[in-house]
């Protein structure tokens, strides 16, 4: 029989309330065609799973880092999202057939926690740029990943660890 993982303290609980995190219910809103176990680029769904934060990203040109962990995104920081590409899932600064940019004019990726989600190693395909980011206005989905309000987002961000998980049920 195999053990069931739990969360454990630190970790944050998607459930259809919002995200526990702390012991404070955040309202959180999560990809467009909902949760799913089998996760395709640009299918606009939520991984399932228990997802390890790995890096905290923010705008030096408008915020202070959140934290001592934290990242700054610079100009010309992009992620790969070309499954073709040899750094599908990866930050890069090199312009790519298809990428998302970080540094972005609108403040949508003003704050950014990075999730492992097809990381170690990527499979072209299976998704890439799963992050917990502000969100557009309340209840507006998203391409896949999970949204906060931005004083939720930089809230959650203060107090967050690296290789803390994200649990979506």
């Amino acid at each position: 029989m195999t053990p069931r993982i739990e969360p454990r303290r630190g970790d944050l609980v998607l459930a259809p309330r919002g995200l526990l995190a702390f012991g404070r219910w955040l309202p959180c809103t999560r990809g467009r065609a909902g949760l799913t176990d089998a996760k395709r680029e640009g299918d606009g769904a939520t991984p399932r799973g228990a997802h390890r934060l790995e890096a905290l990203l923010y705008r030096p040109d408008r915020l202070p880092p959140p934290a001592p962990w934290a990242r700054p995104i610079r100009p010309g920081d992009l992620w790969s999202d070309d499954p073709r590409d040899p750094l599908y899932n990866r930050p890069t600064r090199s312009p790519r057939r298809s990428h998302e940019r970080l540094c972005r004019p609108d403040p949508l990726y003003d704050l950014v926690l990075v999730l492992d989600w097809n990381r170690h190693p990527p499979v072209p395909g299976r998704g890439s740029a799963i992050f917990v980011h502000r969100w557009r206005r309340p209840g507006a989905p998203t391409a896949g990943c999970l949204a906060l309000a931005p004083a939720d987002l930089r809230w959650l961000a203060r107090r967050v660890r690296p290789g803390a998980r994200v649990w979506v049920r």
